[in-house]
């Protein structure tokens, strides 16, 4: 049995509103995870089995009713859950995508609660996400079985893959781009470049707060750019070429023409 304990990444005030946010970093077998849960009670620390597949959290509360949001990692845990509160079987709402368990925790009682959280896989494709995220380098045909991969640099802005804004990006990806051999290869290409930093952007965006809402600002124009091309029929190699090459033209004119024009008027002033 192997027993890991982490203390949270932030501890603050209890309040009515959900708000209050926990990271804990697991390490188990060369990897690192991070599970988040965003709660209006505090996890005072968890504990980590593998071979059992299980999370251990303990919890405590101020409040008689209690909601909560946890995120787990497909990569570490995944497949069926089983979920126990204070011993007794629970069940909680789960939503799932190709990268996170996304878990809504609601029950009633202060004070000091345990929940258990046991799955049935362990470590499924972790290899290939570890490799991605500490070299950025990708084989063809790994290329391709991650071009369903995440959004890292959305869902650290977003804060949960299940965000609309990351739905969004994940719709054109799966029902646009990759319906067409032009996008296929695009992403393939795309996919090389984007993962090479886009886990330090990520992880850079959780430690700075001001940093994470620059960000926001920053992609907000592209997201909005990327939601036209959603709505927008492609049903031909031609069409996502023309429809893909307007909007790359738009975001150079939003990020780098518009912003030139700007200067050059103020300088001759």
């Amino acid at each position: 049995m192997l027993l890991i304990v982490f203390t949270p990444a932030f501890a603050g005030p209890l309040s009515d509103a959900t708000g209050l946010v926990n990271r804990f970093d697991i390490e188990t077998d060369g990897y690192v995870f991070e599970i988040m849960m965003t709660s209006n009670f505090d996890v005072q620390e968890i504990d980590f089995n593998k071979e059992e597949k299980q999370i251990t959290f303990h919890l405590l509360s101020s409040l008689d009713n209690n909601l909560g949001e946890l995120i787990i990692p497909r990569n570490l845990l995944s497949g069926n859950f089983t979920f126990y509160l204070n011993d007794q079987e629970f069940h909680p709402k789960i939503k799932s995508s190709d990268r996170i368990a996304f878990i809504t925790l609601t029950f009633t009682g202060s004070g000091k609660n345990t929940l258990e959280v046991i799955a049935t896989n362990y470590l499924e494709g972790a290899d290939k996400l570890n490799k991605i995220e500490n070299d950025g380098n990708v084989t063809d045909d790994e290329n391709s079985s991650l071009e369903g991969g995440g959004c890292l640099i959305a869902t650290a802005t977003f804060d949960s893959e299940l965000a609309p804004q990351v739905q969004q990006l994940r719709e054109l990806r799966d029902h646009k781009l990759l319906q067409t051999k032009y996008g296929s290869d695009f992403m393939k290409a795309f996919n090389n470049f984007y993962y090479s930093f886009s886990p330090q952007v990520a992880d850079l965006q959780r430690e700075n707060s001001l940093f994470k809402e620059t960000v926001k600002i920053v992609i907000t124009p592209l997201l909005l750019s990327l939601s036209l091309m959603n709505n927008v029929d492609i049903d031909s190699e031609t069409e996502v070429l023309g429809v893909g090459t307007s909007i790359i033209l738009l975001n150079i004119g939003m990020y780098f023409a518009a912003p030139a024009l700007i200067v050059v008027r103020l300088c001759k002033r």
